[in-house]
């Protein structure tokens, strides 16, 4: 899967077909802050926490910064 079109976009944008085509993969969103608000976008993909992690750390920014959610499939 190319994560590229997900990266920048807020959870609640994806479309049903992506998000089906994100389940069971992490994704890490920016830690919820008055400075974040009301923007929580998507900064990386990954099978792992570990591989969002180290997407994080090549872009240069702080996993720390971060949560790290499972995506679900369909309820």
């Amino acid at each position: 899967m190319d994560s590229s079109s997900i990266i920048g976009r807020a959870p609640e944008q994806l479309t049903l077909a992506e998000r089906s085509l994100l389940a069971g993969k992490w994704i890490a969103l920016e830690i919820y802050t008055p400075a974040t608000l009301p923007l929580r976008r998507i900064e990386a993909v990954g099978g792992a926490i570990a591989a969002c992690a180290a997407e994080l750390r090549r872009r240069q920014l702080n996993p720390g910064d971060f949560e790290f959610v499972l995506v679900k499939g369909r309820p």
